[in-house]
């Protein structure tokens, strides 16, 4: 897979880093001569370059790579970056970085942006889904809002224990995925039951969270991580 990364900063070459790591061939361009480092990340190819000009994105062959990266600080420049991505050169996967929450709003299919990642976010989940037991913790948002990953922990008094999967009521918008059980990760079966402690992994369409805590008979009380 070939990826273009906007921004050479220290998140723009660790995700190089761990991409070229998988098997992954990585362009990073950056435009800021001071953070212009080819030796920090030998094995990627580097431009020098404003990521918001089409010329020198076009330049630099844009139209060849199957996923774009915008993960500069600022949230203009990532907005740009996706739209010109994903209207002028047709990138099958655009995924943004959102430095303020305050603008995640912004980050959706109408910018082009199929996946949005808030770090400060993402960190608020995993201090919520950390602490949160019996209650529907959202993790992220998936293509532009959409779709969204959501996490609850069953409490030890769930009335769901010894019960099987098969019995949730989920609507067909929802996905139970995964079960976290202790050390292992399980792929859930309709006829596996369900345990205190379990943490399930939903994929879901936007919306749902209402109807999965109906399913999982939760408290109405919910942590979203997203808003």
């Amino acid at each position: 897979m070939r990826v273009t990364i906007a921004g050479a900063g220290a998140v723009g070459r660790s995700i190089a880093g761990e991409l070229i790591t998988n098997g992954h061939r990585v362009m990073l361009i950056e435009r800021d001569i001071a953070a212009y480092e080819p030796a920090s990340v030998e094995a990627a190819e580097w431009v020098l370059a404003d990521a918001c000009e089409l010329s020198s994105l076009e330049e630099a062959g844009m139209q060849l790579c199957d996923v774009v990266v915008a993960a500069t600080g600022d949230d203009k420049v990532n907005l740009v970056v996706s739209l010109l991505a994903k209207t002028e050169f047709a990138v099958r996967r655009v995924v943004a970085r959102v430095n303020d929450p305050a603008n995640e709003w912004l980050f959706t299919e109408n910018w082009g942006v199929d996946v949005a990642v808030s770090t400060p976010r993402i960190l608020a989940a995993m201090v919520e889904e950390a602490v949160s037991v019996g209650e529907l913790v959202q993790l992220m948002t998936l293509r532009g809002g959409q779709a969204e990953l959501v996490e609850t922990t069953l409490a030890p008094d769930t009335p769901l224990a010894g019960r099987p999967i098969r019995e949730l009521a989920l609507p067909p918008e929802v996905a139970l995925v995964t079960v976290l059980r202790a050390n292992r990760v399980l792929v859930p079966g309709p006829d596996d039951t369900l345990r205190p402690g379990d943490e399930l992994l939903f994929v879901t369409s936007a919306g749902m969270q209402p109807r999965i805590r109906s399913a999982l008979r939760l408290p109405e009380t919910v942590l979203p991580a997203t808003e």
